[in-house]
């Protein structure tokens, strides 16, 4: 009889481990009702977890009797504040057991129930299953300790991020309170723009996350706009040659080189890469990586360096340049600062992203455009507008200070007619084959919308994101994702137009 009823205290014990493996195994987690309902069908005990604030009913089986717990409210508040380790009593003609879950408070309390009195079997198993329920509650406190400090990790990358994307080193370095990120002690990056499925960005940023929760001399961040997209600053040391490969010893290289082989072995992933830009031109490497992932995507191994063009900023003349942005863009001191801030962005990605960007609604992001709009005397919808607004604002951002002058400022059309302007124009240009360029003329005409395009040329319109999707290849312009490389087809467009080339 003893050796029987030893057999099936064993076999209640390994029925309780086998529980624990299945949970342990479970993509759900730990869960405490799963547990409690195991005890009641090896005890017949009706049980309950009651939160560490002493009232609430974390978890029960579908039978307990809650009136119970009204009468041992002392019990358990002393129980879970660290006064008592284990009680039992009886109350509305039941016997209670009631144990702390965890040493220290505040704490849960396991609270079993019964109308006989259970056997010493059924409390030693009732002890063993509120050990296990301690393990499995620290347990699933760990792993949210863990996400916790991933998410908060992620925030910090991406905060060090936009302080060099909005202002440069120092204020990056702001952006950071103990530890600070050694790619903000070197002099150069690149930027990998890194396209994969959504939910592989954490598995590889976490993969290579150092205990500072950074990636070495890198910086790996979640992009907020496009989901697809793991922004990777490298730093880049004096040795780096033209295809961001230096030494071995160099961990940005190191990292360069495992984005690559990700990119070889997963057919969904693209990547593009910036030339190497010092740590204040973050902004112009960023860009450079979104235009170098549009030709990416048509690439046979699906990865692209920037082409290295000259901007159409870095031709036009300097003082007059800068004198018809500051003009152009002077009614915009009228609007609200936020306003502005907002438009400046809009103007490089969809309002949609603004938003999801910023923690704003769409309508309000939309309400802050009307006022630039209404300001600038500008449709922010017209591809042409936005366009000329995008040029004045990088060039009143990247211009050395204008000289005082009593001249008026030139238009827009005097800077494009120059032998400069048509010379980049025609670089722009040259590597489109003449439907294609005939396509993306149409596609502007139609203001960026291929439905539209696509009843003017009459083709389809999976034909003109094709011939759109060639062109940025060719190019080496993004004009689908963020749209950026957009501006300038504009204004090379419009120079060509301007001089029958």
């Amino acid at each position: 009889m003893e050796r029987d009823e030893g057999r099936g205290w064993e076999g209640q014990l390994g029925g309780l481990l086998r529980e624990v493996r299945r949970q342990a195994s479970c993509e759900a987690g730990p869960g405490v009702g799963r547990l409690l309902d195991w005890l009641h069908r090896q005890t017949g005990l009706d049980a309950a977890v009651i939160a560490e604030d002493a009232v609430t009913v974390e978890s029960s089986t579908a039978d307990f009797p809650r009136r119970v717990l009204a009468p041992l409210a002392g019990m358990v508040a002393r129980l879970s504040d660290g006064h008592l380790a284990a009680a039992a009593t009886e109350a509305e003609a039941l016997h209670v057991r009631c144990e702390a879950l965890g040493p220290h408070g505040p704490r849960a309390v396991l609270v079993v129930v019964s109308r006989a009195e259970p056997t010493s079997q059924t409390v030693a198993l009732t002890s063993h299953t509120g050990s296990v329920l301690t393990l499995l509650r620290h347990a699933e406190a760990g792993d949210r300790n863990r996400r916790g400090y991933q998410d908060k990790a992620r925030q910090l990358r991406f905060a060090v991020l936009h302080g060099l994307l909005a202002g440069g080193p120092l204020l990056a370095r702001r952006m950071t309170t103990g530890t600070v990120p050694p790619l903000l002690d070197a002099d150069r990056l690149r930027v990998h723009l890194l396209r994969c499925p959504s939910a592989d960005r954490d598995e590889i940023a976490q993969t290579h996350q150092d205990p500072s929760g950074y990636q070495g001399t890198a910086l790996m961040v979640h992009c907020p706009v496009f989901k697809e997209h793991l922004i990777c600053l490298i730093a880049e040391d004096d040795g780096a040659d033209g295809d961001g490969d230096t030494g071995a010893s160099s961990p940005g290289p190191a990292l360069g080189d495992v984005l690559r082989r990700l990119v070889r072995d997963n057919p969904r992933y693209a990547l593009g890469v910036s030339d190497v830009q010092p740590l204040h031109a973050t902004a112009e490497a960023y860009t450079q990586a979104t235009h170098a992932l549009a030709s990416a995507r048509t690439t046979a191994d699906r990865v692209a360096y920037h082409h290295g063009q000259t901007s159409l900023t870095g031709i036009l003349p300097p003082q007059p340049a800068l004198a018809w942005a500051r003009a152009f863009l002077r009614p915009l001191d009228a609007a609200p600062k936020n306003s502005a801030d907002i438009t400046r962005l809009a103007i490089t990605m969809p309002r949609s992203g603004v938003a999801r960007l910023l923690g704003l609604s769409r309508n309000t992001v939309t309400a802050h455009l009307r006022r630039a709009q209404q300001a600038l005397g500008q449709d922010l919808t017209d591809v042409r507008s936005r366009a000329d607004v995008h040029l004045a604002l990088t060039l009143t951002s990247s211009c050395p200070p204008a000289e005082p002058g009593p001249q008026r400022p030139p238009a827009l059309a005097d800077l494009l007619s120059s032998e400069s302007a048509a010379a980049w124009a025609q670089t722009i240009l040259r590597p489109l084959q003449d439907r294609h360029r005939r396509t993306l003329q149409t596609w502007i005409d139609a203001n960026a919308d291929a439905q539209q395009a696509a009843s003017r040329m009459d083709i389809s319109r999976n034909t003109v994101r094709a011939h759109l999707r060639t062109a940025e290849a060719a190019l080496g312009l993004d004009l689908l994702t963020t749209s950026t490389g957009t501006h300038d087809v504009v204004h090379a467009l419009r120079i060509a137009a301007a001089r029958a080339i």
